[in-house]
């Protein structure tokens, strides 16, 4: 990999640290971003990974590592799926195993280098981590600047207007925030916040500001006259004077931009005078997803913010995407709404990756996208409920995490009909411990009157998402994993809504399957024999009818996907006289790696089930 970097990148062979950029004329820093976006797009297509994020910024992290001195200042990237030229300027070139197991990570990471700070890749944290660092190396007397790099629209978080809320009520220290804005998260930016910084962007919205601007100076007399003629015709000065008013001169900060993000001179210029400046600093810089890619620049449902393993030459997926569980979510939810108008669909920033894109075609008005906010999500659920809907939540198991207050405070504690669907739950993989949505279950079974349902193949996931639709007295959980869906399993018998897929006379051990988890149980109970083999579907609160039927047998085997502390296993335990075998997710994150290695690595596969069984 090093020979041909050294071969076709002969710039970027060069670049070793951050530092090693001071030695390049300004045309050379040109050069150096088209041979970045070239390494990329070979790179990337070959392992899959986030593609137009990263495109979009080669000329500013080009311009931080020159102005900054990575790691002595502090560079924070929110997210951190838009660090992969950070990595190849702080030395890390090798991309061939990319988000798989025992290569980079596809976010930051500070087992890779010194120059990466936060691991997460969750949205709108970067600025509380920024003002916590700076704060501390002011009080320390640590040397270094602190520079927080936020956008692909993490500003719609409410977590950064915390954190600007802060940040500028202490304006005795340096500080600097990146806006970088591209109009989009997953899908296009919504909101205020991102309407605004359209607005500032367009030549309508600074033609409006220089009339505004010029009505105001006018109106106070020969004082403003004075001013305007100073700053008429000089569009920097004015636009100095005018944009703090209208976005973040109120909160205290110094305000420069916007920035062409792909101008490393007036990049380096910008960025230069925030770094002098002793307070507070906003540079707003503008940039375009995907550039110098014309199949992600041309790509208005922004596809190619993350991408499996791709044709470079056009773009086109190496084989066809199989949505799997999503794709079967998106066809059952639009004929729900179909026949229930009280339906209504809430996504965070990601209409597509979580299938609410063809119901949001079907029925516009009723799906909201609230941005990166996934508080504000479900306490708006619990309004929307309240008003007579029925809201349906669909986001990445991971990222609910970030709203168990809500869950708990506004909609449990109201019992608002509100279902949630978690997309990617359980161990996803190559996108790291961040993602992996392992906590779900332990935390949905500290939630009173939360029913939560595990469906094991599509044929379930229908009936269970129609049942958790209709079910008014309280909220409502449907989960299923990342990636392709596997066929069917009929139950062989039901009893009292506990289905049967494996049943054998005199069986002495029964295995209780959560969600796919069953295809594995299956397999290895049919390998074994004696066993019998249950789906609960409906699998917390922990029913009386799965207790009943386990106190039959001399040993229950729980295996789920999620974390073995307060899962649907230990709920199990703790109601049952018999000894209780958990298998799942032990106490600890998961290092990247594929699904299917991780599964074996934890003897959750058909192997270390026989194994267990035999055990």
């Amino acid at each position: 990999m090093q020979d041909a970097v050294s071969r076709i990148y002969p710039l970027l062979e060069r670049v070793h640290q951050p530092a090693d950029l001071s030695r390049f004329t300004p045309a050379e820093t040109v050069a150096l971003s088209q041979e970045i976006r070239q390494f990329l797009i070979e790179a990337v297509s070959k392992t899959g990974g986030h593609l137009g994020p990263n495109l979009g910024v080669v000329e500013l992290t080009i311009a931080l590592h020159r102005v900054y001195e990575s790691p002595r200042d502090t560079i924070i990237w929110d997210t951190g799926h838009q660090a992969y030229v950070h990595k190849l300027l702080t030395g890390r070139k090798d991309f061939r195993d990319l988000r798989q197991e025992g290569g980079l990570s596809g976010y930051p990471s500070r087992a890779e280098s010194a120059h990466d700070v936060v691991e997460n890749s969750h949205a709108s944290t970067a600025l509380s981590w920024a003002d916590g660092v700076s704060r501390e190396k002011v009080r320390s007397g640590l040397p270094g600047e602190v520079v927080a790099v936020i956008g692909d629209g993490a500003l719609t978080g409410g977590m950064a207007w915390e954190a600007l809320n802060n940040i500028a009520s202490d304006k005795e220290r340096p500080l600097t925030v990146v806006v970088n804005d591209n109009g989009r998260s997953y899908d296009p930016t919504v909101g205020g916040m991102a309407h605004h910084l359209s607005l500032l962007r367009t030549s309508e919205g600074y033609e409006r500001a220089l009339a505004w601007g010029k009505r105001t100076l006018m109106s106070m007399g020969e004082p403003g006259r004075t001013a305007y003629d100073a700053l008429h015709g000089m569009k920097a000065g004015l636009k100095d004077f005018l944009l703090p008013q209208a976005m973040f001169g109120e909160l205290g900060f110094k305000y420069i931009g916007p920035i062409d993000g792909h101008d490393i001179v007036a990049l380096e210029f910008a960025l230069e005078r925030a770094k002098a400046y002793p307070e507070p600093v906003i540079v707003h810089v503008m940039t375009e997803k995907g550039r110098g890619y014309v199949p992600a620049e041309d790509d208005e449902a922004d596809h190619f913010h993350a991408v499996g393993k791709i044709h470079p030459e056009t773009g086109l997926p190496v084989a066809p995407e199989r949505f799997g569980w999503t794709s079967v979510f998106a066809e059952e939810i639009v004929q729900l709404a179909e026949k229930d108008p009280r339906i209504v669909a809430i996504s965070a920033a990601m209409k597509e990756p979580v299938g609410l894109r063809p119901l949001s075609l079907r029925f516009p008005d009723r799906v909201v996208d609230v941005g990166i906010a996934e508080q504000h999500a479900v306490t708006m659920a619990a309004g929307m409920a309240f008003a007579g809907a029925h809201p349906v939540f669909a986001v990445y198991a991971t990222f609910l995490n970030r709203a168990f207050d809500q869950l708990v405070m506004d909609v449990a504690l109201h019992d608002a009909p509100v279902t949630f669907v978690l997309d990617r739950a359980g161990i996803t993989g190559n996108d790291g411990a961040s993602h992996n949505g392992m906590w779900d279950l332990s935390l949905a079974s500290m939630v009173p009157g939360l029913r939560v349902a595990a469906p094991r193949d599509a044929a379930r996931l229908r009936e269970l998402l129609e049942e958790a639709v209709e079910w008014n007295e309280g909220p409502s959980l449907v989960r299923y994993p990342k990636g392709a869906i596997p066929k069917d399993i009929e139950a062989v018998e039901c009893h009292n809504g506990i289905d049967f897929l494996v049943k054998v006379d005199d069986a002495k051990t029964v295995i209780v399957s959560v969600g796919p988890m069953a295809h594995n149980a299956a397999k290895a109970a049919q390998a074994i024999g004696g066993v019998d083999v249950i789906d609960p579907q409906w699998v917390l609160p922990v029913g009386e009818n799965l207790i009943d039927i386990c106190s039959g047998y001399s040993r229950v085997i729980v295996i789920e996907d999620g974390v073995v502390t307060g899962g649907v296993g230990a709920q199990v335990a703790r109601l049952l006289d018999v000894p209780v075998e958990v298998l799942g997710i032990p106490d600890s994150f998961l290092a990247q790696a594929n699904r299917d290695d991780i599964l074996h690595r934890l003897g959750l596969d058909v192997e270390g089930l026989v194994k267990t069984i035999r055990r």
